[in-house]
């Protein structure tokens, strides 16, 4: 997988944080990852399907999780919720679906999105298929700090296999 590949993800995090949630998020690093370490206590992961194979994954403290919704639904919450729950897997609906609309752009073959699924608490692993390859980007917000994961393949056309 190449780093270039994680830019879609990078814009529609900053187009999210700017236009959604009227705040700010800054890029850390960029890195490769082959384990599920530190996996935050809430983490959304969607997965892709079509041209290219993966899965993208939003890793939170409680605290990021907890002051992203708030500000989105414009609420109070103070405890991981159903609520909650549903927001962050919206949020990751909303990158990974703005990723995917500018990786299509111009081209015949569609990218699908699965459903999104919410791992929480602060004492699990996920354990990914052993040979993948995670871009992992850390991020710093005014609503706190949160990670980025992408890891996907781009499939042969048919007939070129």
């Amino acid at each position: 997988m190449r780093v270039e590949y994680i830019n879609p993800f990078i814009e529609s995090v900053y187009d999210l944080f700017s236009t959604m949630l009227g705040a700010k998020a800054e890029r850390g690093e960029i890195g490769v990852t082959h384990t599920a370490a530190n996996p935050r206590d809430i983490m959304a992961l969607i997965g892709l399907s079509g041209p290219v194979r993966g899965m993208v994954a939003l890793a939170f403290p409680v605290n990021t999780a907890l002051n992203i919704v708030n500000r989105l639904l414009g609420t109070e919450s103070r405890i991981i919720d159903d609520t909650v729950s549903d927001a962050i897997a919206e949020i990751v609906n909303i990158v990974a679906g703005s990723a995917k609309a500018r990786m299509n752009s111009g081209e015949e073959s569609v990218i699908d999105l699965s459903l999104p699924t919410i791992v929480r608490g602060n004492s699990f692993s996920i354990d990914y298929p052993s040979k993948s390859t995670w871009l992992e980007v850390s991020f710093q917000s005014d609503l706190g700090s949160f990670t980025l994961r992408v890891t996907f393949q781009q499939l042969e056309p048919k007939g070129k296999r």
